[in-house]
């Protein structure tokens, strides 16, 4: 449960702010910019994701340099809080395309109906995109991203992801009237190694998701296929008893889990993954390895005193990849002493796309890097100047050296997509119509004057425009075959016996008897007489 959600921009600038409960006094947005501008906690720069702050608790995730905050006063999961905020940031990016300031500010009525209907006095109700388009019916205002900042991720030689090709709204008309039938599948890996000062791997570990963003029209059932010899666990064998036939070795996950509209009913048996892909971007796929693989880079350093209150450090990078493949945006950091004053750096000649810093406040070198070539190897020398003359050993007290990087179509676990298959397609498919909410004409109607009687003239309005109520289809008559003739068959002659009755025996008339007539009688006769 959330009281607030709000976004700000890199300058503190308000851009969407929804109160849910009225818990929290006002204020919160400045409270929360100037807290995580001038974090200076703990020793750390910035602020963590998580903090208390006056008795409210502050949850944050930057997403392309904007702050998605959520604030509550209850004691909540912090992941569920930041898996929220994670996939608010997704679904508004499903629906505009690009997610930057520009296109908040002006789609900010479909992003206030997009954040009405996800969460309701501070519940969440749904994160989905494709549910969400029965209850949202504002179109988004296309916003052209005229230089794309990441399009040299996706650049290897003479190939090229079409710049405007994953920032397309998922339900904005196409201006020409032809929609483009795309699916994109991306492969994401980070790596976490961890080297010896003698330069051997400690620890390895792979975190892999495999990302999937979806154009199709209809209702596609679409077939993944990863690597036959992939296996899930290692029962407790040792990983080389595993080989492949290419020899380089199966590909042993040690655990994943996948979305909830995939099935695995032939994963077991042949590698491959069966789902209806939902509109906008999911994850089809998580996973994570700790087998043994070869590095992409090799990072050397070393340390040498070169004064009483003078150090020099050297950093050698080497990549371990082919030279087809390009790593981007390489960030090499590196702690320092505590009592480290000042420090110069040195590039090697003919450098180009390369920076350097000395971050005084928590005493951290940073080396960026444009671009790596595979094959190529990178030194850098920096001179370090400490305040104090007697200090400890600056060997120990240095490091460890960190690594962030980019390497598009490579990945180290040789996970791989073998084929993508649409299976099947269902024609009458319409992502706009839910089948909950076909209703009949009766309750439609009914739903309508509830509408106006509350005061919802726009809403009701609305509703009628795209409610579309069922029609019930007509059926043809079927045309039966004419039933076949049978043929005339000749009637049988049945003899029949014939029964002769015994004649009915005569009765003879009885005569009539005389009965003998009745003697009449006679009434007797009284006279009277005088007296």
């Amino acid at each position: 449960m959330i009281s607030q959600f709000f976004v700000l921009s890199q300058r503190g600038d308000n851009i969407v702010f929804r109160d849910y409960r009225g818990e929290i006094q006002k204020g919160s947005t400045e409270i929360f910019f100037r807290k995580v501008k001038f974090w200076k906690e703990d020793g750390q720069e910035e602020a963590p994701p998580v903090f208390n702050l006056d008795g409210v608790n502050y949850f944050h995730v930057k997403v392309v340099g904007l702050f998605f905050v959520a604030t509550t006063r209850v004691n909540v999961s912090p992941s569920l809080v930041l898996e929220l905020l994670q996939r608010i940031a997704r679904v508004i990016k499903d629906y505009l395309g690009i997610l930057n300031e520009e296109s908040l500010r002006k789609n900010f009525v479909l992003v206030y109906e997009l954040l009405d209907e996800v969460i309701d006095f501070g519940y969440v109700q749904t994160t989905s995109t494709e549910m969400l388009k029965s209850y949202v019916f504002n179109e988004p205002i296309v916003v052209e991203d005229a230089r794309l900042q990441y399009s040299a991720l996706f650049m290897q030689g003479t190939k090229r992801m079409p710049g405007t090709a994953v920032t397309k709204s998922v339900v904005a008309n196409d201006p020409t009237g032809r929609r483009r039938e795309e699916i994109f599948v991306d492969l994401i890996e980070k790596i976490s190694i961890t080297f010896s000062s003698s330069g051997y791997i400690l620890t390895s570990e792979i975190d892999g998701t495999i990302q999937m963003k979806s154009y199709l029209t209809g209702n596609p059932e679409i077939r993944l296929a990863l690597n036959d010899d992939l296996t899930i666990g290692r029962g407790g064998r040792s990983v080389f008893d595993y080989r492949s036939s290419s020899g380089t070795g199966a590909v042993i996950l040690d655990d994943c889990n996948f979305h909830e509209s995939v099935h695995l009913d032939s994963f077991e048996m042949d590698k491959t993954l069966s789902l209806v892909p939902p509109d906008g971007e999911f994850t089809v796929m998580n996973y994570r390895l700790t087998q043994e693989f070869k590095p992409p880079f090799r990072v050397n350093t070393l340390i040498e005193e070169t004064g009483a209150l003078k150090a020099e450090v050297m950093i050698k990078v080497r990549a371990e990849f082919s030279s087809s493949i390009t790593a981007n945006t390489i960030m090499v950091q590196m702690p320092l002493p505590k009592y480290t004053t000042r420090a110069s750096f040195e590039l090697e000649p003919g450098a180009i796309g390369q920076t350097t810093n000395f971050k005084e406040a928590n005493r951290r070198l940073e080396w960026g890097l444009k671009k790596i070539v595979g094959g190529s190897e990178h030194t850098l020398h920096a001179k370090l100047t400490f305040s104090l003359e007697s200090h400890g050993n600056i060997t120990k007290e240095s490091g460890p050296v960190s690594m962030t990087f980019t390497i598009p179509m490579y990945n180290a676990s040789r996970l791989q997509v073998k084929y993508l298959q649409i299976a099947k397609k269902s024609g009458t498919y319409n992502p706009y119509s839910n089948p909950d909410m076909n209703c009949p004409k009766k309750m439609c109607i009914l739903f309508f004057a509830m509408l106006l009687m509350s005061g919802n003239e726009v809403l009701a309005s609305r509703f009628l425009a795209e409610t579309t109520l069922p029609e019930v289809p007509v059926i043809p008559k079927p045309k039966l075959p004419p039933l076949p003739t049978l043929p005339n068959l000749p009637k049988p002659e049945v003899p029949v016996p014939k029964v002769e009755l015994p004649p009915i025996p005569h009765i003879p008339s009885l005569p009539n008897p005389e009965l003998p007539s009745l003697p009449k009688l006679e009434s007797p006769t009284a006279s009277c007489g005088k007296a």
